[in-house]
């Protein structure tokens, strides 16, 4: 059987994986006495069977993880009027569904914008200096053996090209012009309020960019939306930084420019199948990898706590929801 909070009369909250709030925090960082969480994880069941179980006594929906919130499951649980995600990117959750369905959806809104803004340009550092490569240099013995570390290349100055300047893409080019770093973008639509150059064609952007800081949302517009193209035309001096969805860039074109040296390195924060990584990627020296955790902090998650948590106690109160994500 899988877990369901004590007191029966609460309106229940599907979970269907263990979130990593819980993980990290316990299984009551969500707790409210609004609602109830019904833990799928937690049965021997078969999803399909539990989901026709619990069909009518399920109201809402927590998508955490790496949970997938198919067309599927939302035809099995009638009832479901709201999916609370815990994170910005929508992607695994069926929209066109719950659209259809009249069901509302929330995600993280600007919770951990900041934190991968700074990731971002963390790994763009790292990449650009060779600072995670050279405390391995020195951890290993190497530095009495082989002498001075090769050249690294300078941040300070460099084109960035941002692909997405939402919130985050825009906290990114802030940050780096404090870099004196010339930015240029590319996006759905102009913004004539921004400074930066904007480029509607991504290999142009790419031609005339030092490095490219990919943090547009996952669709099937944007699926493989970094190509052989877009890395032909950035260059063999040219960076990727990845703090999106895997699945933005073509990773194998991607590993392979790595291998090959058609490019000069990559900052990757996110893969395409989670959390299995390109093994090709473990012995670049010039790759830095983060187990997308760009998020991870414990600020973050406090106030990703207060927002899921009102979320759910606003939609059960009858009051407007605090991060509603528009679905027209």
């Amino acid at each position: 059987m899988a877990a369901l909070d004590n007191n029966n009369n609460l309106p229940q909250v599907l979970i269907l994986k263990l979130p990593p709030a819980f993980a990290l925090f316990g299984d009551q960082f969500f707790s409210s006495e609004k609602f109830q969480f019904l833990k799928a994880y937690e049965s021997d069941l078969p999803l399909h069977q539990f989901l026709t179980t619990h069909a009518q006594s399920v109201q809402a929906i927590l998508s955490s993880g790496a949970a997938v919130v198919t067309a599927d499951i939302l035809r099995w649980m009638p009832s479901v009027r709201l999916v609370v995600a815990t994170h910005i990117g929508l992607d695994n959750i069926d929209l066109a569904e719950c659209r259809r369905r009249g069901i509302a959806v929330t995600n993280a809104g600007n919770v951990g914008s900041e934190d991968v803004a700074d990731t971002a340009v963390g790994l763009l550092i790292d990449v650009l200096r060779k600072l995670s490569s050279a405390d391995g240099f020195v951890r290993q013995g190497l530095w009495p053996l082989k002498g001075d570390y090769p050249l690294a290349s300078k941040v300070s100055g460099k084109r960035i090209g941002i692909v997405g300047l939402g919130k985050i893409g825009s906290g990114i080019a802030k940050r780096l012009e404090q870099f004196s770093c010339i930015i240029s973008y590319n996006s759905r639509n102009k913004n004539p309020s921004v400074p930066y150059t904007f480029y509607s064609d991504l290999c142009e952007l790419a031609a005339n960019s030092d490095a490219l800081i990919i943090c547009c949302a996952l669709t099937a517009q944007t699926h493989h939306l970094i190509n052989k193209q877009v890395l032909s035309s950035l260059g063999k001096e040219g960076v990727v930084v990845n703090i999106a969805r895997g699945s933005v860039i073509d990773e194998q074109e991607l590993v392979r420019c790595l291998m090959e040296g058609e490019i000069r390195g990559a900052g990757l924060d996110v893969f395409a199948n989670e959390p299995d990584v390109p093994r090709e990627l473990f012995g670049l020296d010039n790759v830095v990898l983060s187990p997308h955790s760009a998020t991870f902090t414990v600020e973050s998650f406090k106030d990703l706590q207060q927002l899921v948590v009102g979320n759910l106690e606003a939609y059960f109160s009858n009051k407007p929801l605090l991060s509603e994500v528009a679905l027209d």
